[in-house]
């Protein structure tokens, strides 16, 4: 048998074959796209909270990637017997196949996506709730982006895979590339160069698309960008900083954060065992402790990160966070989001959304929440990284950052939001020894502008320097509380002593 090259080769133009080829494109095209949707809105409700939505999706997936293509794309282009309305779609093979592919791929583009949302840490989340960010626009800004970029080279691998599959579209009479190529060779018995013919077709567009998705990739990956393009010469010049203090004077009569007999526990162990902790305007709080104490589980709770099994927490005067078993039930959405917006939060571990730019992090929540036009915010943002001293890093990511820096963003991203005090979770305890000190400068600096502050730390030194009172937790409880020099008279011989020996006044 002689291969007839010349004839293979008269098939690269044949008209049936490019017209096929337009065929598997769209219908592979729109099958991904759909099942990209539809795939992490199923990946979502896998993860979700609610019973019935978990089980719906977690079913919904099982059952397509166990139930075979083909019999799957026969079983719905055959449905309009049963169920004739149907058919008024149906009766198309185009249609039938993109419904069926678009059922089989969503489920496997869910795992993809499920992959992706895992892989987002979850200091990204709280970050976007201490902002007050609420779920759909914490996917939307942070999650997606994020996620999606994690998922893209296997949703490209996916798309590879849906190119092949369109083949089997072949069996419901869908004049795709295959089924061209089978009615060819069925006239003439040329089946090999009929075959390479098929073979070239489909290498042809998964390559065309491998390209423009690497492409793409490539696009997304914010590891491989330097620098931003800079804002206009209007939006890059900070007018001279504004102050956010809160307070003109120190120990003014509001009282700002007050805790009242807060108890938490994971589980059978009670890690806050009643607190009650009241800070007024303008007053700088250190909590100290050793570690297990209770500090971080304490300004978690206090931001509105945990719940409460007991107690009450109130910002300026309104309730915003209750244990909901309590009489009063279950806080209502709107008071608890009141009180997340009027409480800067800054975390150990920076949590800088890593697909943004510097400035892009710093007007993220005042353009969700929509405090002013686009040019404001930009200009209010450039004022707080002035403030900060990293004006020059506005079009930066957080990645091309040192620790310290990204810490100083972290602080102006919250201050952002104009808060009426600010939380710092050991904001120095992620950073080399050598950074701490920027870091600490900027926060020493808001201490004499009067910001109303508190402050879980281990910097001892800095602690005694920069608070009006220190408050020492041990075993879950506040086991001594006073302005500096007073907790330093009352460590004479007791536990506290060893803890604070190196501190100097």
């Amino acid at each position: 048998m002689i291969f007839d090259w010349q004839y293979a080769a008269s098939l690269l133009i044949d008209a049936a074959f490019w017209k096929a080829v337009l065929v598997v494109i769209e219908l592979s095209l729109a099958t991904w796209l759909i099942g990209i949707v539809l795939g992490f809105f199923l990946a979502l409700g896998k993860q979700s909270q609610l019973g019935p939505v978990r089980v719906a999706c977690t079913t919904y997936i099982w059952f397509f990637r166990s139930l075979p293509l083909l019999v799957l794309l026969i079983f719905v282009y055959n449905l309009p017997q049963v169920y004739p309305a149907s058919s008024v779609a149906l009766s198309d093979p185009f249609w039938a196949g993109l419904l069926a592919l678009s059922l089989s791929e969503s489920a496997y583009i869910a795992e993809i996506h499920r992959g992706g949302l895992l892989s987002i840490p979850k200091g990204q989340i709280e970050a976007g709730k201490a902002l007050g960010i609420q779920y759909a626009g914490l996917q939307r800004l942070i999650v997606m982006p994020q996620a999606f970029r994690i998922a893209l080279p296997s949703l490209a691998n996916e798309y590879v895979t849906i190119v092949k599959l369109t083949s089997l579209v072949s069996v419901i009479s869908l004049a795709e590339i295959l089924l061209v190529g089978e009615r060819l060779y069925t006239q003439n018995f040329l089946v090999l160069e009929t075959m390479l013919a098929v073979a070239f077709y489909y290498i042809l567009i998964v390559t065309v698309f491998g390209y423009g998705l690497k492409a793409i990739e490539r696009r997304l990956d914010v590891t491989l960008r330097t620098v931003a393009a800079l804002l206009p010469a209007t939006e890059r010049s900070p007018s001279p900083v504004a102050s956010v203090a809160n307070a003109a004077a120190k120990f003014a009569p509001e009282i700002i954060l007050e805790a009242t007999g807060v108890k938490k526990r994971y589980g059978s162990h009670e890690v806050l065992k009643g607190i009650d902790l009241a800070v007024h305007a303008g007053e700088v709080v250190a909590i100290i402790g050793p570690s297990g104490s209770g500090k971080t589980s304490l300004i978690r709770t206090v931001n509105g990160m945990e719940t409460l099994d007991d107690g009450e927490i109130r910002v300026r005067g309104h309730s915003f966070l209750w244990a909901p078993t309590g009489p009063k039930g279950k806080v209502s959405h709107r008071l608890h989001m009141q009180g997340i917006l009027d409480i800067g939060m800054v975390f150990q571990n920076f949590n800088l959304f890593p697909h943004q730019t510097v400035l892009q992090n710093i007007v993220l929540a005042p353009r969700y929440h929509r405090r002013a036009k686009r040019a404001e915010l930009v200009q209010a943002g450039m004022e707080m990284l002035q403030k900060v001293g990293l004006a020059e890093h506005a079009n930066k990511y957080p990645h091309q950052l040192s620790g310290g820096q990204q810490q100083r963003v972290a602080i102006a991203r919250a201050l952002a939001m104009k808060p009426s005090i600010m939380l710092f979770d050991e904001p120095t305890s992620a950073l080399d020894p050598e950074l701490v000190s920027e870091v600490l400068k900027v926060i020493e600096a808001l201490a004499e502008e009067g910001m109303t502050m508190v402050i879980v730390t281990h910097e001892i030194n800095f602690a005694f320097r920069i608070s009006d009172r220190i408050v020492f937790m041990e075993n879950g409880v506040i086991a001594c509380e006073g302005p500096p020099q007073d907790v330093m008279a009352k460590a004479a011989g007791s536990r506290i002593e060893g803890f604070i020996k190196d501190a100097r006044m």
